[in-house]
């Protein structure tokens, strides 16, 4: 043991002593992080499919279901209390490499990767990055290209606009270069806690059998010092099934495209974002939609083929800038757009008998150093229906959830 310690003592000396690089006083690694405490209520039930951790990243109400005697099962209130978004994150810098700015960044959070990990300690964001003067490589788990990461709603909900905002976070590369004003990014990711769904359930072996990452690309102007615009494309490929029920290998796969559209308004009173995005199979990123099947060319054999479902997300938010008193706006709507081509099997997606989503949400924070009292009023109505062979929804019903969501923040 003492023998690998002197090993080890050397060996730390001789790269010191070797280093042509002087210490910097910045190297090292910052901590930071909140202690965050939700306490919520909803005048409406919203079940697993419809929301995470005990409904504390909420997405839509359920719908009706009723009881032998005709009441709607869902039109009762739940109320809870959670600290579950707790984070820390750690700020790593060090020296140039490969003449390289060099940096990385580790933060956690106390959500748990299941409904029954709750509490459970688990990563969000782990990378690192090289920045050059024009050039910048990410590599590791950060959010998703079609997350609006600097102009993101502000909510005081987990959800963070989701789900007509993009959410989720991946295991990716990212190449950003710098022409001028303008730059272009170019991402290929993976999935881990944001997954697909399929006939196993949500899992990211769907995209790992396609034998292709997910394909980002994208494109960031600014214009002006008050105003940036993203605008960009996603590509990813499913592989559902290795063999069907029949015991038959098959190679069938899904492809899915997205785009968005992105513009922030940085002004004195108030800072403006909105985003639209058109998403086919967008289910991984915490949307509605997702993928069917669209025929069965051999029934002895179970030989399938897909179609993707389609939908469209318009979203905005409105945040003032005071020194105590923040005031905030987010508003949303979702549209299923239907299938690609005619259904005629299975269903894998979320909210495929909602025609439409809306929600609005007023917020205040207030503030005094470090600590914060919020609160926000989420109102989220789903139109739920029949949907069809072209996947569409028809005959609809609005149902609407209260969310009074009061929270307290320590930042450190």
């Amino acid at each position: 043991m003492k023998r690998t310690i002197l090993i080890t003592l050397l060996v730390v000396i001789s790269y010191v002593k070797g280093s042509s690089q002087e210490p910097d006083p910045s190297w090292g690694i910052k901590f930071s992080g909140y202690i965050k405490s939700d306490i919520f209520y909803d005048t409406r039930q919203s079940g697993a499919s419809n929301g995470l951790r005990e409904g504390h990243f909420y997405l839509f109400p359920d719908n009706v279901l009723n009881d032998a005697a005709g009441n709607d099962l869902n039109a009762n209130p739940s109320f809870h209390m959670l600290n579950i978004q707790t984070r820390i994150r750690g700020d790593i810098k060090g020296p140039d490499a490969f003449g390289a700015k060099t940096s990385g960044v580790i933060e956690a959070e106390f959500f748990g990767t299941s409904e029954s990990d709750l509490n459970g300690f688990r990563l969000r964001h782990a990378f690192i990055r090289l920045d050059w003067t024009n050039t910048s490589l990410l590599t590791g788990q950060y959010w998703h290209p079609l997350f609006p990461a600097e102009s993101f709603p502000g909510t005081l909900s987990f959800n963070t606009g989701a789900p007509f905002v993009p959410f989720s976070r991946n295991p990716q590369v990212r190449l950003t270069q710098k022409l001028g004003p303008i730059s272009f990014s170019a991402t290929a990711y993976s999935q881990r806690d944001f997954t697909s769904p399929g006939p196993d359930g949500n899992s990211n072996k769907y995209l790992r059998n396609s034998g292709m990452p997910g394909l980002n690309f994208q494109v960031r102007v600014p214009a002006g010092k008050a105003i940036t615009g993203w605008a960009g494309i996603d590509y990813k490929k499913l592989r559902p099934e290795l063999k069907t029920s029949m015991n038959y290998e098959t190679k069938s796969t899904i492809g899915s495209l997205a785009a968005f559209a992105n513009i922030k308004i940085k002004t004195t009173p108030l800072n403006v974002s909105f985003m639209g995005v058109y998403g086919q199979n967008a289910t991984d990123l915490m949307m509605i939609g997702g993928y069917a099947v669209s025929e069965v060319t051999s029934v002895a054999n179970d030989f399938k083929i897909y179609t993707n479902l389609n939908s469209a997300s318009f979203w905005i938010d409105l945040a003032t800038n005071g020194k105590k008193v923040f005031f905030g706006l987010f508003s949303g709507y979702s549209k299923n757009l239907g299938g690609s081509d005619e259904i005629a099997g299975a269903f894998y997606g979320r909210g495929a008998n909602i025609d439409h989503l809306f929600r609005i949400s007023p917020r205040i924070t207030i503030t005094e150093g470090r600590f914060s009292f919020a609160g926000e009023i989420e109102s989220t109505t789903a139109a739920y229906g029949t949907t069809g062979s072209d996947g569409k929804v028809t005959g609809t019903n609005n149902v609407n959830n209260l969310r009074f969501l009061f929270c307290t923040i320590y930042k450190f």
